[in-house]
């Protein structure tokens, strides 16, 4: 294999997890689901979930208006640079992150969308990292779609984060202030098929962990997303119609002193056209004090990790990958 290429494991690497009896009023179900995830986010950190409630006709209406934004002429994108909003909201051009420190810039564009705050809301007013206004595109009934879409993936964070609670055995309603007013990010993303003589080690997005507490990722049907397997190394992580492809980030492994894993992950677009994925990143309320949580210490065993915000993570994650492009691969 060279570089950028991965394994076809046969059958699914990667767990699958039905999350309908999350919605049942049977405990047992519900608790046999967290122990399903317990597995999933200790051995992976990884799954594929179903059965998740998203309307098909939701996801369809999103990636159709994704396309729609993206076959803009550069200079309309642009208008909207998210250089432009101090809140990091609107077009990210070509080559504007790289996720993994050493290599050229990620071979994607992108398209940042946070929770409508109103310009009054203190927060805005202070120019609190992650909250301000969206910059929207004039396309007739883009931002409706979008702003649907985002609060359908709110309330499933929410309702994965009850399972969450489950799969550590603490009470079910025990990120219930965490999930309050979340941090919320919808990304659109495109990318284009890899160059047949790309860059040294260039790739559609570098090898990263994600940043934030738990990630829901649609695919197209184009494939290309490689995750880190201790075993096999890079395996592929094929589209699953109807399916999520669910991640943990480095705060809730941060949360759990590492107990559940953050996986490195990438894409390399291998398909000879276009690719579009869309990722929903639920990093929970942004004053809320990440520290070690209950039953996550062995006895005599202390926190890996100090507390802090759940935004001055996040901001401290965000700002170095976006440093990371600025800087030539040699002076990272």
């Amino acid at each position: 294999m060279t570089n950028l290429d991965a394994k076809h494991v046969p059958g699914t690497a990667l767990p699958v997890i039905s999350l309908a009896g999350m919605r049942s009023g049977d405990a047992a179900a519900r608790a046999a689901i967290g122990a399903e995830l317990e597995q999933a986010c200790a051995n992976s950190g990884f799954f594929y979930l179903v059965d998740h409630g998203v309307p098909p006709s939701l996801t369809t209406a999103v990636f159709r208006e994704s396309r729609r934004f993206f076959e803009l002429p550069i200079e309309q994108k642009l208008e909207l640079n998210r250089a432009k909003s101090f809140c990091n909201r609107g077009y990210e051009p070509l080559r504007d992150q790289a996720l993994e420190s050493g290599t050229p810039p990620d071979v994607k564009e992108g398209f940042y969308i946070g929770v409508e705050v109103p310009e009054s809301d203190p927060r805005v007013v202070a120019h609190t990292f992650g909250f301000g206004p969206n910059q929207w595109p004039a396309l007739p009934g883009w931002r409706e779609t979008m702003q649907t879409y985002a609060h359908t993936m709110s309330a499933l964070g929410a309702l994965l984060m009850r399972a969450v609670a489950l799969s550590l055995r603490l009470p079910e309603d025990y990120f219930a202030q965490y999930c309050s007013d979340p941090v919320a990010v919808l990304r659109l993303l495109r990318y284009p098929p890899q160059a047949a003589n790309p860059l040294p080690d260039e790739k559609g997005c570098g090898a990263h962990t994600d940043f934030g507490a738990v990630t829901f990722l649609l695919q197209d049907d184009a494939g290309g997303l490689q995750v880190w397997d201790e075993r096999d190394g890079w395996i592929y992580a094929p589209p699953i119609a109807g399916a999520y492809v669910v991640n943990l980030g480095d705060m809730m492994a941060r949360w759990t002193n590492d107990r559940y894993r953050s996986t490195r992950h990438r894409v390399v677009n291998l398909s000879g056209r276009e690719r579009y994925s869309i990722p929903f990143f639920y990093d929970g309320r942004a004053d809320y004090v990440i520290s070690c949580l209950p039953g996550c210490l062995e006895p005599g065993e202390q926190p890996k990790y100090p507390p802090i915000t759940a935004g001055a993570h996040l901001e401290e994650r965000i700002r170095e990958s976006y440093a990371f492009a600025k800087a030539g691969p040699g002076e990272r």
